[in-house]
């Protein structure tokens, strides 16, 4: 990219009249400084209508217009909410990639799917806020999902018939405070940090805490 420099003229003809500002910036054309150029599209430090985030990730309960354009591109339905279907698509679509199989769309797998950065605003969390954004999520062994499937088949918003065991995980509530859940109500929780706290408590006791569902499959 070559840099703009204004003609000597202009550069020779500043007047005392002209506002600091003015001269300042005549000086620095002067010098051959150019404005820095706008980043990329697909640049990580780029936004979208100046409020995306390249780090925004995308996953199972959210809905909204960037959930549309992921099921769009996966040639789904577009009701723009990310159900079971699309999250077995995206996961497909992981494998076929060479990706981590978690059906989450983040960065990496936004990319492959060739989609600009998600807004903020277009993505919108089963709590009703703005989807957290960073990373892909954290990468979850393959037992804690089966255990998932076996608990609650998948369901953050899950709560057992006596109401003790809440969840995707079916956490107690006292294991959920003991391990740092927020709030009070896992299941009220996102899936997101669900899968932290579930992450958590297996790093540390194992699968004892699931003693069922961790032997099947």
């Amino acid at each position: 990219m070559g840099i703009y420099r204004v003609p000597g003229p202009i550069c020779t003809t500043v007047r005392g009249r002209l506002l600091v500002a003015t001269a300042l910036s005549v000086f620095a054309l002067c010098l051959g400084v150019a404005d820095p150029p706008a980043a990329l599209a697909d640049d990580p430090s780029a936004t979208e209508a100046g409020a995306s985030t390249a780090a925004m990730a995308v996953r199972k309960g959210d809905r909204g217009p960037a959930v549309r354009r992921i099921q769009r591109r996966l040639r789904l339905t577009a009701d723009g909410v990310f159900g079971k279907d699309t999250r077995r698509a995206v996961r497909r679509f992981q494998r076929r990639k060479g990706l981590t199989s978690d059906g989450i769309v983040g960065p990496i797998t936004r990319r492959a799917l060739r989609l600009p950065p998600f807004s903020q605003g277009s993505v919108v969390s089963p709590d009703g806020g703005v989807s957290p954004d960073g990373g892909e999520g954290p990468p979850m062994p393959g037992i804690l999902e089966r255990i998932a499937q076996c608990e609650s088949g998948g369901d953050p918003r899950a709560v057992s018939p006596d109401g003790q065991y809440r969840g995707k995980y079916q956490f107690s509530r006292g294991t959920w405070k003991d391990y740092g859940g927020r709030g009070s109500d896992p299941a009220e929780a996102s899936e997101r940090h669900q899968d932290r706290i579930a992450l958590r408590l297996y790093r540390a006791r194992g699968t004892d805490p699931w003693p069922a569902c961790s032997k099947q499959g």
